[in-house]
């Protein structure tokens, strides 16, 4: 399996260019194959690509390069319960997730492709009750260890913050002066790198970034999943 990944063509951003004058089933019926060659086929070139060098990092998460089931997001919205009718996604991303996890709620590393920029980290999103109480329980016995994984340089410098929405008020069990309230009060916990010119992906050193990314994420990434009690 190679490591070498040249880039992303630039034909996926103007796919996506075109995408979002032009969202709808009529257009993207038209333009299917030129998704799958410009977008899909590119993306899992770059997820196998990823795959040796994540489990050199992380040998617990998942790159799977399939074009349909695997690491790669569909570009199909939900839009049964939305306000916005567009029935496709305009950007490209995928998920890395830990062999346990059969959905999004597991921790993951991250990469998502967009118009108004690129970003690549990692976190959990929105875990159900019982895995945000461990993960609430691991920040309060670990203040130290949690503090420590913010305050190193390399990490500080390379993802701006924490970011993830929160309660308003101190979730149940905890003061409100707790020294980690901020955190303590997430729903989401995840880290990323911004990029704000999208022509990165089309750089050979782009794969490069991303793996030197997931490295510096790592003590956070352990840190959430041995909180919800899986190996990393």
């Amino acid at each position: 399996m190679s490591t070498s990944f040249s880039g992303f063509p630039s034909d996926l951003i103007t796919f996506y260019e075109e995408l979002a004058a032009n969202n709808n089933r009529d257009w993207f019926a038209a333009n299917k194959q030129r998704y799958k060659d410009v977008v899909v086929y590119p993306m899992c070139d770059f997820i196998e690509a990823v795959a040796p060098r994540l489990d050199a990092i992380a040998p617990m998460y998942i790159a799977d390069s399939r074009p349909n089931g695997g690491s790669m997001f569909r570009i199909y919205r939900d839009v049964r319960f939305s306000r916005d009718p567009k029935p496709y996604k305009e950007h490209a991303a995928c998920q890395f997730r830990h062999q346990a996890g059969k959905d999004a709620h597991a921790p993951g590393f991250y990469l998502h492709i967009a118009l108004d920029g690129v970003r690549f980290g990692g976190g959990v999103w929105l875990p159900p009750p019982p895995f945000l109480a461990k993960i609430r329980s691991a920040i309060d016995e670990n203040g130290a260890k949690w503090n420590a994984i913010k305050q190193d340089p390399d990490f500080a410098k390379t993802f701006p913050e924490i970011r993830g929405d929160g309660l308003k008020t101190a979730p149940k069990g905890y003061s409100i002066d707790h020294p980690d309230i901020v955190d303590l009060r997430r729903k989401t916990f995840f880290v990323m790198k911004p990029v704000d010119d999208i022509r990165a992906i089309t750089k050979p050193g782009f794969i490069d970034d991303v793996e030197d990314t997931f490295q510096k994420a790592t003590p956070f990434m352990r840190f959430l999943t041995n909180a919800v009690e899986l190996p990393f």
